[in-house]
């Protein structure tokens, strides 16, 4: 991790194999070529085709005993599941800070984050959801000063910072109905 406890792009890809593994039916096991074809598909659905994301090796996560195959017998293409350190570091990495500002980086870590949030228990969820609506209000107010700063200038930044304000806005507004819901689960 970075030293603000934020996920580097190898631990991001870290949490999509592990919660991929983690989220599968009870005794339910995922094959090698299954398990990579789904990161793969994921990660590049939200950050486009990325070789710096891609790098993370199925095969590490397993030296490390982080996932276990259960019958390697002849198949190339063994099952895995995911052992309890596994989800130890799983945990770890959906309570991992985001980063503030927007980048691919952060936009893939917070749709891993509710992808797997449910893996949590309510409490942690609760705490991320908070994380969540605390990044999107520094946003707005990074934006809004940005927008008063450039008010009176020509060209269509003024439109294109209204449009960012006004999708903060409706995040915010989902974020508090989300963590409202959250509650109720307690």
């Amino acid at each position: 991790m970075y030293a603000d406890n934020s996920l580097t792009p190898r631990e991001t890809i870290r949490l999509c194999a592990l919660g991929t593994l983690a989220q599968q039916p009870r005794g339910e096991a995922m094959t090698y070529d299954d398990l990579v074809s789904s990161v793969r598909h994921f990660v590049s659905r939200i950050t486009g085709p990325s070789l710096d994301l891609m790098g993370e090796s199925i095969e590490l996560l397993r030296y490390e005993g982080l996932i276990k195959i259960l019958d390697r017998g002849d198949t190339p293409n063994p099952p895995m599941i995911i052992t309890s350190e596994g989800h130890a570091v799983l945990n770890t990495l959906l309570l991992a800070n985001i980063r503030s500002g927007s980048s691919e980086l952060n936009k893939l870590i917070t749709a891993l984050k509710f992808r797997f949030l449910h893996l949590l228990p309510i409490e942690d969820q609760m705490v991320q959801a908070d994380d969540f609506l605390e990044l999107c209000e520094t946003e707005l107010v990074r934006l809004n000063d940005l927008l008063k700063y450039h008010e009176n200038d020509y060209g269509y930044l003024v439109e294109w910072l209204t449009n960012d304000i006004e999708w903060l806005n409706s995040r915010i507004e989902w974020l508090i109905v989300f963590r409202a819901q959250l509650g109720n689960n307690e």
